[in-house]
């Protein structure tokens, strides 16, 4: 198996299919890029943007040209020399509209009759399957054969129909109730919170053969070569199932969205290629990150404590959100009530463990939560089912909890409030990330690296820029204070949040800020949620966005520290493609990308003014840091196009350390034969007088700039005079 040099991520949806990703695969070429990484291209719920609710796993997505349009996209990839990575969704399958999924409507009305029964995770025991879905107002109906409320159908098993509406449900393998039903009594396994993705059970041979057959065809034809795994931590078994598909698949690159706490590894026994990297985009980022500024944004905050906040967080995800999942391990676990369930997930300090192995991390939750009476039975039978319900449900309480609650109450700094980061940790030093960029290459050189995704809280240039405020704590503070005395928001962590987004993605739209302040709101559960409203405050919320997205005096703020964070955007990228792993692009971040929160790092990308910057590029401009982000498309080109053609480079680690007065302002590493240089807290550089007499020793040769052409012997005021990064390599190239 050879990984991928690198990887470009496109979002697939109706509107950009597989015929709209061929035509741009001459520009992947030419990018430097390695494999076209697809979001997932099985058949999904009508209209899906995003395509994790799949609904048939036998067949490539008519939606997005089908069968044909695929091999006409694999065929292309293939002749440009390019990679095929594909995402796979083994945990669930879509029951949002029924009739779209043949395997739920034949369950629905066939009962365990049904040949598909024992694909879903359902608790027959618990009588009929419960479809939270009535509301308020409506009646059912009679359709034919269908049961109708409005425009959900549902279907009538074979001589149950006959008499009224409600006598022919009654009648029916399924109940349909109210929405709100759903939390407290669901019976079978969904994907977090959502009930209309019914978890699948691809821990049965069957199950697995049906769900991944067509795109395991894919792989041992060669038109795919590489599966990104999609929520491991739901699977029953995530290590079976991953020795299952490599066995399957021994040739394809293989990753898994497996989000690490800081200090936690893979489990050993997974036979992958490593995680999608949110683990590097945590070691990454915090190296820009100044801790010197925690105490003023701890005050500014209010002095809240992350933990608590946590801890908080996740007991009302526990007691209001997953509490049906709560009462079908109590059922389980012999003496334990739903609260003491509770208690031992709340008390995680990772996402789940794998028993036998991550017996530490199962070990501290027990002991958190005094749950020693589950212990015993859980250790008594580690693969049994209260063992695997717990594993499987502790990451939806940790997720829903920590990552869509917690980061949107702990808002103290929002730069560190992404996926698989530690708000609490403010920053991180150059050693820990030296020492983890070795480790990565001795381990896992073939992971992913990443720095945004279609799940990453902001976008990585967004970050890029908030990480410039630990700079200027003091000026931010200031600003903070006098902004939101003539126009805040009344709940006061929605309010430094919302300051920060503004700062960190202006200019913005109004109508784009407003709807990712509504999701915040929602999400946060203080004063609104996504089922339980407060109007009046959410009126508020969105009439805050045209009050203040184009205030004069943020604008100035963000004037002051566009450059610098310019300079982080390009120094953080610059590490992720030419560290340890194989780096993926996030479709259209090659240019500067101010996006917030799904949906709206799904915009579509206009790969016409990214083609005519490359064309200028490939004659030789060497565009200024600007607004325009072409200096940033010069930096993504230059070091994929780098890994492309000299793959011998990017291998070995070895930190370099600079020396002079500003040599804490530099991030460098050697690998074979080639060296990288970024810029690390460029405001500080600057009031300090910048790079003076700062020098970086260099091995010994000629080192010239990729970026540049520029033969350097060291003297960083000159290597850094036109860019905020440097890539070398030895000799004239």
């Amino acid at each position: 198996m050879t990984p991928p040099g690198s990887t470009y991520r496109v979002q697939l949806r109706p509107e950009f299919g597989f015929d709209a990703a061929t035509e741009q695969v001459e520009y992947l070429r030419r990018l430097g890029v390695g494999a076209l990484y697809a979001s997932p291209v099985l058949d999904a719920t009508p209209g899906s943007t995003h395509g994790y609710d799949v609904v048939d796993p036998t067949k490539a997505r008519p939606e997005l040209g089908g069968e044909p349009a695929r091999r006409l996209l694999a065929d292309a990839l293939s002749d440009a020399g390019l990679g095929f990575v594909v995402d796979i969704v083994p945990n669930h399958m879509s029951v949002e509209v029924p009739k779209a999924n043949p395997w739920w409507w034949d369950v629905l009305r066939h009962g365990r009759e049904s040949k598909y029964a024992e694909y879903f995770d359902i608790d027959w025991g618990r009588g009929r399957i419960l479809v939270p879905i009535l509301g308020d107002e409506g009646e059912l109906e009679v359709d034919g054969d269908e049961l109708a409320y409005y425009d959900h159908r549902f279907p009538i098993a074979p001589g149950t129909g006959g008499g009224s509406a409600d006598e022919v449900h009654a009648r029916q393998h399924y109940e349909l109730v109210h929405w709100r039903r759903g939390n407290t009594e669901l019976n079978y396994r969904r994907f977090f919170d959502i009930t209309t993705l019914a978890a699948v059970r691809v821990e049965l041979p069957e199950v697995f053969q049906a769900t991944h057959g067509e795109v395991l065809r894919w792989v041992a034809e060669g038109s795919v070569t590489g599966l990104r795994v999609d929520h491991p931590d739901g699977l029953a078994d995530p290590g079976g199932y991953l020795r299952a598909l490599r066995a399957a698949a021994p040739e394809a690159w293989l990753v898994v969205e497996k989000i690490l706490h800081p200090g936690e590894d893979l489990p050993q026994s997974w036979p992958v290629d490593g995680t999608t990297g949110y683990d590097a985009l945590r070691e990454i980022s915090g190296i820009f990150v100044d801790p010197s500024a925690e105490a003023v944004f701890t005050e500014l905050a209010g002095n809240p404590g992350y933990h608590a906040i946590e801890r908080e967080a996740r007991q009302l995800v526990t007691d209001s959100i997953l509490v049906a999942e709560m009462h079908r391990i109590a059922a389980l676990a012999k003496g334990s009530e739903a609260a003491d369930v509770a208690r031992l997930m709340i008390d995680f300090p990772v996402y789940r463990s794998y028993l036998p192995e991550g017996s530490d991390h199962w070990a501290t939750a027990v002991s958190r939560s005094g749950a020693h009476a589950i212990d015993g039975q859980v250790r008594a039978d580690p693969h049994g089912e209260l063992a695997t319900r717990i594993q499987q449900t502790s990451g939806m309480v940790v997720a829903k909890g920590t990552e869509d609650t917690t980061f949107y109450r702990y808002t103290r700094f929002a730069a560190l409030n992404e996926v698989g980061g530690s708000p609490a940790r403010f920053g991180s030093t150059v050693d820990e990330f030296h020492e983890l960029a070795a480790k990565r290459e001795a381990a896992y050189p073939a992971a992913m690296t990443t720095l945004t995704t279609h799940d990453t809280k902001r976008s990585e240039d967004v970050r890029a820029r908030l990480a410039v405020l630990s700079e200027v704590p003091e000026e931010f503070t200031e600003g903070v204070r006098k902004w939101s005395a003539r126009n805040g928001i009344s709940e006061p962590t929605l309010n430094l949040l919302a300051w920060q987004t503004l700062v960190g993605a202006w200019p913005i739209s109004a109508e784009r800020l407003a709807r990712y302040l509504d999701k915040a709101a929602k999400e946060a559960k203080i004063r609104t949620t996504w089922t339980d409203h407060d109007e009046e405050f959410e009126a508020e919320v969105a009439a805050w966005p045209a009050k203040v997205v184009e205030d004069p005096d943020v604008a100035a703020f963000v004037a002051k520290i566009e450059g610098a964070g310019w300079s982080n955007s390009l120094s953080q990228k610059l590490i992720q493609l030419t560290a340890p792993g194989v780096p993926d692009v996030y479709q259209g971040t090659e240019l500067w990308d101010l996006s917030l929160v799904d949906p709206d790092n799904r915009r579509p990308v206009d790969y016409g003014v990214r083609r005519a910057i490359l064309d200028r590029i490939e004659g030789g401009e060497l565009p200024p840091v600007d607004e325009s982000g072409a200096a940033k498309l010069l930096v993504v080109h230059k070091a994929l196009a780098l890994r492309r053609e000299r793959p011998d480079l990017f291998h070995g680690y070895r930190a370099l350390h600079a020396e002079g007065t500003a040599a804490s302002h530099v991030v460098s590493f050697a690998r074979n034969g080639l060296i990288t240089v970024a810029t690390r807290l460029p405001m500080r550089l600057a009031a300090a007088g910048g790079w003076q007499e700062t020098v970086l020793p260099l091995p010994p040769g000629e080192w010239t700039d990729v970026l540049t052409g520029q033969v350097t012997d060291g003297t960083l005021s000159t290597m850094l005079g036109r860019y905020p990064v440097a890539l070398l390599v030895r000799g004239d190239r």
